[in-house]
């Protein structure tokens, strides 16, 4: 078993009962390219894994749709039998098909077919937190979710998911699935930039609800990566670092699961969340999404 041997970075946030590192590390980029088969390093994926619960980590994101089925395995091999201190969150509600593409999987059967992929990859008998991924890869897209998310609150009551959430979704459907069943986090796009969600991260931080960005330096313009990257050299950091903590500073509800192959990307992230920013930097990095 490997164990942590540093405090968790960014300090902790509860998702439910669960204690988590503020911040996390997210699998995606542990696949092949284009997020499907096996990585091209198989050694150095496994290496990752295994630093990041290292370097004090205990909030890891996956999916069974990346490879698919490759990062979750690529995490049991590395880290089972699990840390008492590591959760793993997972996602539900697509799948991949033979062109790459991300087609929605969201029917009752889908679902619970999902879940039971993984449980059976990551070698557990109940998942921590679940998100019901929406939308598609253009962004949130309105709707009902209450069959589905009605599905993944049954298995819960079964004790095969302690937790429940939502990804890439409205407020409104945040709100319809508060309605049905507990919701400890949602995970949308959220960066300097992109401040859409602005209201909602507040309205989730006074519920005690986690806020999980991705993409924290996705869909920049040119003059906003400029603006980032003032500040970056002006700190003596890099514009990743300063990106993320910004997103620390920003709200006491935001985790942070940025992704990378590579060892030493990741001991950059984590020392990046760290970096100290003063309330003029704020102000100014304020300034790139307005």
């Amino acid at each position: 078993m490997h164990t942590p041997s540093a405090p968790p970075p960014g300090g902790t946030w509860t998702l439910g009962d669960l204690t988590v590192s503020r911040v996390g590390y997210g699998a995606m980029q542990l696949a092949g390219p284009g997020v499907m088969g096996p990585p091209a390093d198989r050694d150095g994926a496994l290496a990752v894994l295994r630093e990041a619960v290292a370097l004090g980590i205990t909030h890891i994101d996956t999916a069974g749709a990346y490879g698919p089925r490759v990062t979750n395995r690529l995490i049991r091999e590395a880290l089972h039998p699990y840390p008492a201190s590591l959760h793993i969150v997972t996602k539900v509600g697509g799948i991949r098909d033979a062109q790459g593409g991300w087609p929605p999987a969201r029917r009752p059967e889908e679902l619970r077919a999902s879940v039971r992929e993984n449980l059976d990859d990551l070698g557990l008998d109940a998942l921590d937190v679940v998100n019901l991924r929406l939308g598609d890869a253009q962004g949130p897209r309105p709707g009902s979710l209450a069959e589905a998310f009605g599905t993944l609150a049954e298995l819960r009551s079964q004790g095969l998911i302690r937790h429940l959430g939502v990804s890439n979704a409205t407020a409104e459907q945040v709100a319809e699935a508060r309605s049905i069943a507990p919701v400890v986090c949602v995970q949308n796009m959220y960066n300097l930039a992109h401040r859409q969600d602005d209201e909602l991260v507040g309205e989730l931080a006074a519920q005690g609800i986690a806020y999980v960005p991705f993409f924290p330096l996705g869909g920049f313009t040119p003059l906003q990566s400029d603006a980032l990257s003032a500040v970056a050299t002006r700190l003596e950091a890099a514009p990743m670092a300063v990106a993320l903590a910004w997103l620390l500073r920003r709200s006491p509800n935001i985790l942070l699961i940025p992704g990378t192959s590579s060892v030493a990307h990741l001991r950059e992230n984590t020392a990046g969340a760290g970096l100290a920013l003063s309330g003029a930097d704020m102000a100014e990095l304020d300034g790139i999404g307005r």
